[in-house]
């Protein structure tokens, strides 16, 4: 493996024989990092949006666990 920095960004070369899977889990990852650090969303916000999404979720999908609803 090897790693270079230019003015542009970081190369990273791995062996071909590198599962691609994991590299793209370990991608998604450091996106993931990349948004994080830029919000301003407090742990109270992204709880009200998991609610709200939980719950629109289940009204469209209710159906399907719950014949006759």
């Amino acid at each position: 493996m090897t790693i270079e920095q230019t003015a542009d960004g970081i190369i990273i070369k791995l062996p071909t024989a590198t599962n691609i899977e994991e590299i793209q889990r370990f991608l998604n990852y450091l996106r993931y990092k990349e948004i994080v650090a830029k919000s301003k969303a407090t742990q109270e916000d992204v709880d009200e949006l998991a609610r709200a999404v939980n719950k629109s979720w289940w009204e469209h999908n209710k159906h399907r666990f719950l014949p006759g609803t």
